[in-house]
């Protein structure tokens, strides 16, 4: 519902039920100041604009309140999902705000005759068994690389595995049993998986009975290969178990445990995963707009925005924190099986507790050491541009090989920090290949129209300074664009690689057609430096998988004399199209139909 142009907080309350449901606070630029959910809308609202007992962060946001909407729901556990959708997809001023958009890795076995070992983000397959989460990509792909070892079970592609005629590499260096050639056996293959399954979920002591019992069975009968072979599994696992994660005395046990510390007006959630008894690491979350916030406040918060619309296990031990009831019934509905919510903690568990927050004060330290130098570093920014209210700054570069594949990125440093939830990448198009100052328009049109569209409403996300990685050309296609749509107000600088493209002799131009050149130790050109940094990197990135996609998509098609035919025989030779890459002229000689001209031609044309 919407409110008069004068805005009466009375009237607005008057009109309330006593339902469940969803509020949101609007300023008078219509931008969300704050979302929550009430168990009767009337009263919470009422609750904002009483005289006394409320916080002076309240008090300020309630002063800025000019329209109010409210949309009511069946029950409050309803209000609480819609209440998350709607901070995540709105990012309220006042509203604690976890940044965590990636989708965190699993471990996943295939359901494949002969399953493969693979790393995977993203929604589980119920076709496919999923070992996690993990709490980032390194532990993940470090457990892959150790049951590889042991196990030594496949990785590649399906499309790989279905046209191999010989072993890999990871066959020589003994990391796989070659299945695609029928190296080994589909019951042996599975006798690895089964085990490999019992590693995945902690239960170490299963695997070292079965693999020694298998290897005195083999040695009985004298198959002496057979045991060898047996023998070094055993010594691969026990050189894992020492370098393993910590394990739990509970074997089955899935948990996480989440720690939350505050220290100096900053806030640190720490979260360690244990899956199978074994604790696979841990991961600090610093959330935004969480200053003078209670732990009983930030902590549902925290649960609501991660667990929602993603797997969660069956039990969260937490601190002295209370959790809201209708969160952990919400909680269970959702995965499918019941949540417990344990805070009164002893035993193991409570130093599982202890240990995430030693992590999450070690984590803050960390973060004030970091924002300390950050902080140095933007001041003297501000200084220099004598902008003493700069806070985000956009950064733009553009990335091609010689015209190919033509990519721009847009970086973004906000409070101290690489905001890499924010950053874009702009594929160019319809462009003279090569032409750097067409990519750029390109890139600056696309990212600032909307925003010179839609006005202040898209305020919240309006830079303060752009950096424009290059010389006076393109700095110049930046003012003739913000001109175009009337955004002459926005700040640009240009980041020229001044003599010899040497870090620190890098060069500043302005607007107005000065140039400045910093001194190589200053905290203002570090800045600088850093933001310019992170846009190649993006862009470069960006670029050589765009580049990689065009070359695997069109290279074989596109090469005279290759036709159907010879291109399913280098495909079925070489078991696809990187191995295809990856061969020499010599070995792309022995394909049948193959001459060694035409070796040539395929070779340079992939390289």
């Amino acid at each position: 519902m919407s409110v008069p142009e004068e805005f009466d907080p009375k009237l607005v309350i008057a009109s309330l039920p006593l339902l469940p449901g969803v509020y949101r606070f609007f300023d008078a630029k219509g931008e969300v100041l704050y979302v929550g959910k009430a168990k009767q809308l009337k009263n919470r609202v009422a609750s904002y604009f009483r005289k006394s007992n409320i916080s002076p962060r309240i008090g300020l946001m309630a002063s800025r309140i000019m329209r109010i909407e409210t949309t009511v729901t069946r029950s409050e556990t309803e209000a609480l999902l819609l209440e998350n959708n709607l901070i995540k997809s709105l990012r309220p001023r006042y509203n604690i705000l976890f940044r965590d958009d990636k989708s965190y890795p699993y471990i996943v076995l295939t359901g494949h005759q002969f399953p493969r070992l693979t790393y995977f983000r993203g929604t589980p397959n119920r076709q496919h068994q999923h070992f996690g989460p993990y709490p980032n990509s390194y532990a993940a792909k470090e457990s892959i690389h150790l049951i590889q070892k042991i196990f030594r079970i496949r990785t590649c592609e399906d499309s790989v595995f279905n046209n191999r005629t010989r072993p890999c590499l990871l066959h020589q260096i003994h990391r796989c049993t070659a299945p695609c050639v029928k190296l080994i056996s589909s019951e042996a293959y599975q006798a690895d998986i089964r085990n490999a399954l019992l590693l995945l979920q902690g239960r170490h002591q299963e695997v070292e009975q079965t693999l020694s019992a298998a290897m005195e069975q083999a040695s009985k009968q004298q198959h002496y290969e057979l045991a060898a072979a047996l023998r070094d599994q055993l010594r691969a696992l026990h050189t894992v178990q020492q370098k393993q994660f910590v394990e739990s005395t509970g074997k089955s046990t899935d948990a996480d445990i989440i720690a939350l510390v505050q220290q100096d007006g900053m806030v640190c959630v720490n979260l360690v995963m244990v899956r199978g008894g074994r604790h696979l690491g841990d991961k600090s979350f610093f959330p935004d707009h969480a200053e003078g916030l209670s732990a009983e406040e930030i902590m549902p918060a925290f649960i609501a925005q991660h667990y929602l619309d993603r797997s969660v296990p069956p039990l969260l031990v937490l601190a002295d924190a209370s959790c809201d009831e209708a969160l952990g019934q919400l909680l269970s509905e959702q995965a499918g099986h019941a949540v417990k919510i344990s805070q009164a903690v002893s035993g193991e568990r409570k130093q599982w507790l202890e240990m995430a927050q030693r992590n999450a004060l070690l984590a803050l330290q960390q973060r004030t050491m970091q924002q300390g130098g950050q902080k140095l570093r933007l001041d003297k920014l501000r200084e220099l541009l004598d902008m003493p209210d700069m806070h985000r700054i956009e950064c733009f570069d553009i990335s091609h090989t010689m015209g190919e594949a033509a990519q721009a990125s847009c970086v973004v440093y906000e409070n101290l920090d690489m905001r890499n939830s924010q950053y874009r990448r702009y594929n160019i198009t319809g462009i003279t290949p090569g032409d750097d100052y067409a990519a750029m328009r390109q890139a600056l049109m696309r990212r600032y129209q909307k925003l010179a569209e839609d006005g202040p409403i898209q305020e919240a996300i309006r830079p303060d300074l752009i950096l424009i990685d290059g010389g006076l050309g393109q700095l110049n296609i930046a003012k003739e664009v913000m001109q175009e749509l009337g955004l002459n107000d926005l700040v640009l600088v240009g980041v020229a690689k001044g003599q010899a493209r040497k870090p620190g002799l890098e060069q500043l131009i302005f607007a107005d057609g000065s140039v400045k050149q910093l001194k190589s130790d200053d905290p203002a050109l570090h800045l600088i430096q850093q933001i310019r940094d992170e846009a190649h990197r993006f862009a470069i990135t960006g670029h050589r998988a765009k580049r990689g996609k065009v070359r695997t998509a069109s290279s074989l098609e596109e090469i005279s004399g290759v036709g159907d035919k010879r291109r399913r025989s280098l495909l079925t030779h070489f078991g696809g199209l990187r191995e295809v890459a990856q061969a020499s002229v010599e070995q792309l000689c022995q394909v049948e139909g193959i001459s060694k001209s035409l070796a040539e031609k395929i070779y340079q044309q992939l390289h």
